[in-house]
């Protein structure tokens, strides 16, 4: 009985973390397009000691003009989705309200309360930077760490399209900011 119950157990834990990311994003009108998949946790804590925290699955498709990035629960449910194009970004929520601005930073901020770098993840996630402090790279010539834009950024674990593990972090006067992303795959 115990075994059963114990490989019952560990069928459902496999089963919720294949749900956790969003199926990948496709279009056959553009298969040069950069695409990732994989989780996500963000925390936000506030000088006054509060924490927000969610976390859940991500798929990510860039072709360089346009971005979608899908936000899941951790059991696969749809959260949200982002849609990016120049001058416009948009945000609709699993119960279709939606929100809008000029840029997806603005839209996060707007959303969330909280800054996330989502235009820095165009580069980050394939482990490019453009004007950083403090760059570090790995003997492979690979981005492992560097500052922009008030945000400390790590990356590592690379793949052929860049790290697979993100971790972000910025502390602002009245409030510390983490994400990580860890990349299941293309």
């Amino acid at each position: 009985m115990r075994l059963y119950r114990a490989w019952l157990v560990f069928c459902l834990a496999g089963l919720l973390a294949a749900c956790a990311t969003p199926q990948r994003i496709t279009d056959a009108g553009n298969a040069q397009a950069f695409e990732r998949t994989g989780r996500f946790a963000v925390s936000v804590m506030g000088d006054n000691g509060k924490q927000q925290a969610v976390q859940g699955g991500f798929a990510w498709r860039d072709d360089g003009q346009t971005l979608r990035l899908d936000l899941a629960n951790p059991l696969g449910n749809t959260l949200a989705r982002v849609q990016v194009s120049p001058g416009y970004s948009v945000l609709t929520r699993s119960d279709g309200s939606r929100e809008q601005a000029s840029d997806p930073d603005g839209l996060v901020e707007q959303v969330l309360g909280s800054a996330i770098p989502v235009e820095g993840l165009r580069d980050w996630l394939r482990g490019r930077t453009g004007a950083v402090l403090n760059l570090e790279k790995n003997q492979a010539g690979q981005v492992t760490s560097f500052q922009q834009n008030g945000w400390r950024v790590a990356l590592s674990r690379y793949d052929a399209l860049g790290p697979r593990l993100l971790q972000l972090n910025r502390n602002d006067s009245n409030q510390r900011i983490s994400v990580r992303l860890v990349v299941d795959g293309t």
